[in-house]
């Protein structure tokens, strides 16, 4: 089934892009853009080589006349004038799911926000790290055994996600979302809330565990965590285990919705109901809460936004010659499904 709808998504996503380029058969100049945004055509390219120069406003004019009239900047052109290769790295460390649509997210994100500057985006794995040259890399997936690799890229760098080695980043505010979903599950009125973390030794992880101890510690309440290698089978097998430490009215807080599928589905097996008799919270919130049944509660990141902003981000550190730009976080959204009693207004969460 998963694999059925993965097919739909990238089967429109191609089709939209064919049709992009059959529109695109008449050639666009800069005066048509200039003419459709009302602007000169000086402006135009400032938007196009200097957006910095530019007032939102204006951008805003511009690319919405770009958009309309499927113009892309002459990449080649740019790269020439601006002595840049016009092309960003994207570097991914980690296996890719092809049963979770996670990266497709982001990199539509990332792809959307470097074409408006009229860069190219190259994806890599440790592999082919070396084909080819670039303005920059973003990097995603990284881990302890990655930071040396990461240190070795001579050019401008961005980081997707929380690093110990001081490296400019972009991720989800953690600890503040199991904060959020921790303070969720006890006024929900569980008793016992078991988290269930990812067993690596990384920020986010260590993040989310954190938010979770916080609020368990606020409220008197003892802390029963676990962790678990990223994988449904595993949380299943886990509360299957386990079973005995798990009374009733017992919600189980998940750093990932793959954790949180696991753990529905056995206790689904044991003939529990969810959410009267055990609750289940889950993160990320991109795919697998929608075909979980019931739909998972979760905590939603903005992974396309957060793509973006990546881009945004390693496209002002090449403009500045390599100037720090420190980090960026995003909020979750705390997604409210079928695993959850949900007799709370989330505007009363601190």
């Amino acid at each position: 089934m998963i694999f059925v709808i993965m097919k739909e998504i990238m089967f429109s996503t191609m089709l939209q892009a064919t049709r992009k380029l059959e529109r695109g058969t008449h050639l666009v100049t800069l005066n048509d853009v200039a003419k459709k945004a009302n602007v000169s055509k000086m402006t135009v390219s400032r938007v196009i080589n200097h957006p910095e120069q530019v007032t939102d406003e204006l951008k805003k004019l511009v690319y919405e006349a770009m958009q309309d009239l499927n113009y892309r900047p002459n990449a080649a052109a740019k790269a020439l004038a601006n002595n840049r290769t016009q092309i960003i790295k994207l570097l991914i460390l980690e296996e890719m799911d092809t049963t979770e649509p996670y990266y497709m997210f982001l990199l539509t994100g990332i792809a959307n926000e470097l074409d408006k500057s009229a860069y190219s985006l190259q994806l890599l794995t440790h592999k082919n790290i070396q084909i080819g040259d670039s303005d920059g890399y973003i990097v995603c997936g990284m881990r302890k055994q990655d930071e040396e690799l990461v240190k070795s890229l001579k050019k401008p760098t961005v980081i997707y996600g929380k690093n110990d080695i001081g490296y400019d980043y972009v991720d989800s505010n953690n600890e503040s979302s199991m904060e959020r979903a921790t303070e969720y599950a006890i006024r929900d009125g569980y008793e016992k809330i078991v988290y269930i973390g990812i067993d690596v030794d990384e920020p986010f992880a260590l993040s989310r565990e954190k938010g979770y101890a916080k609020v368990m510690e606020k409220y008197g309440r003892e802390k029963c965590l676990y962790r678990l290698e990223n994988r449904s089978r595993y949380s299943a097998r886990f509360i299957r285990d386990n079973w005995a430490d798990f009374p009733k009215n017992t919600l189980f807080l998940c750093a990932s919705d793959r954790l949180g599928m696991g753990v529905i589905r056995e206790i689904k097996e044991k003939g529990y109901d969810i959410p009267n008799d055990y609750g289940v919270i889950g993160h990320d919130g991109v795919f697998l809460d929608q075909i979980a049944y019931p739909h998972l509660t979760t905590l939603k990141q903005s992974t396309a936004e957060m793509g973006a902003a990546c881009a945004r981000m390693v496209l002002k550190k090449v403009k500045e010659n390599g100037k720090p730009q420190g980090s960026e976080l995003f909020e979750t959204e705390l997604k409210l499904g079928g695993t959850t009693r949900n007799q709370v207004k989330q505007s009363s969460l601190s």
